[in-house]
């Protein structure tokens, strides 16, 4: 009990400077809870007439999905390598360029140091550590290949982050379209519309249609642009908070993206190739099938594939096969669940399972540089469509004026 208060201690980070044995003077950085500790330890290292002085705590930077797997990535290097786990977080932790990712490691290593095991350490920071992260370093630990399983983490983590980058980058462009438009419109409609408006004024002859109508619209803008960036600014932000936090929209929007034109096949496939990468990594560390399926669901990032996957979980719980549970579900192609047939005959459900990853990796990164191809010019055409007519309509008096000259 006294060793676990003493692990709720806070550490401060102290810098040192002194004397050695030989007079040498030497310097560097301690955790510690107080000056004090960091002085008596000092002389025991032999460090005479040391100088300490506390370090101001840094401050600023949010800890990314690519922090947490690029310290994923060097634990386990460092493990495998044969550096001890401590020293391995102190390597690591001092080496961290984000402030709060260091102040992530020591904190862990300190849990650590007080006793924790390293999943039960993890598990204190859901918020970074999902429950897969922790199972997987939990059965590395009992299995005695934490090592191999911190490295079959790592992995899985960059191949998710490079996979969900590839559908930001494909959803990108429509997004740009859009934004990209409405704020070249909006110039225009303020700002050069008006200007052709008082020429017309001094015409004295009827304008066109479209002229008109282009005239019309800019008054609006010029009237109420304050109020038109509000609602739609307003209605982006609010959305975006609504999908964030309530669960029905969520619902909503991960059903509609599936059924999305050309984007939903994108979704899909980065969605498939997720949950067959997450439950390859699972069974290959070991974990029992039903117990995997637990975290396969929420990794999937897809609600209509969490509740599948719910379904597959209960099927296989009592006795089905997987293959028979996926076929069930009807949410999986054939291949897939012939290739996971093909795994649960043979004893090698999680190299098939990586296959099949592997597999609709590929196929995103080739439809994301298709969508790219064709994005490219749709922005071309959509931008100089709407500018274009714009132009057209305002230039239609003048040609007018032109022809009865």
């Amino acid at each position: 009990m006294a060793t676990a208060a003493v692990g709720k201690t806070k550490e401060l980070t102290f810098a040192w400077e002194g004397k050695d044995k030989s007079g040498k003077v030497v310097r560097g950085e301690m955790r510690a809870a107080s000056e004090a500790l960091v002085n008596a330890t000092l002389r025991r290292q032999g460090i005479m007439g040391a100088k300490v002085k506390q370090q101001r705590a840094k401050r600023g930077g949010s800890i990314s999905s690519k922090d947490i797997a690029l310290f994923t990535r060097q634990l386990a290097t460092m493990m495998k390598a044969g550096v001890p786990l401590l020293q391995s977080f102190e390597i690591v932790g001092k080496g961290a360029s984000n402030p709060a990712v260091q102040k992530l490691v020591f904190e862990i290593k300190t849990e650590v140091e007080t006793g924790s095991s390293l999943a039960q350490a993890f598990r204190k920071y859901p918020l970074y550590f999902d429950t897969l992260f922790c199972n997987l370093v939990q059965a590395g630990e009992q299995a005695g290949i934490l090592e191999t399983l911190l490295d079959r983490l790592a992995t899985y983590k960059e191949k998710i982050i490079a996979i969900q980058g590839k559908i930001k980058s494909a959803l990108f462009y429509p997004v740009a379209i859009i934004a990209v438009a409405f704020i070249i419109t909006a110039v225009i409609m303020i700002f050069v519309i008006p200007a052709f408006k008082s020429v017309f004024a001094s015409f004295g002859a009827d304008l066109p249609g479209p002229t008109l109508v282009v005239m019309a619209i800019s008054e609006y803008f010029v009237k109420y642009w304050y109020l038109i960036f509000s609602v739609i600014g307003g209605s982006v932000y609010g959305f975006l908070e609504l999908w964030k936090r309530s669960k029905a929209v969520q619902i909503f929007m991960d059903r509609l993206s599936l059924k999305l034109p050309i984007f939903g096949d994108v979704i899909r496939k980065s969605t498939i190739a997720r949950w067959t990468r997450t439950l390859s990594t699972m069974f290959a560390a070991g974990v029992p099938l039903v117990e995997a399926l637990d975290s396969v669901g929420g990794a999937a990032g897809n609600y209509v594939y969490f509740v599948a996957t719910k379904q597959i979980q209960q099927e296989v719980s009592t006795g089905g096969s997987l293959t028979v549970a996926m076929q069930n579900a009807n949410v999986f192609p054939s291949m897939v669940i012939q290739m996971c047939s093909i795994g649960e005959e043979t004893g090698a459900l999680d190299a098939m399972l990586g296959k099949v990853a592997d597999f609709y990796e590929a196929e995103v990164d080739d439809a994301v540089e298709a969508l790219s191809s064709l994005m490219e010019p749709l922005i071309m055409v959509v931008l100089g469509g709407l500018i274009g007519s714009m132009v057209v309509a305002m230039y239609l008096p003048i040609f007018k004026l032109g022809g009865a000259v």
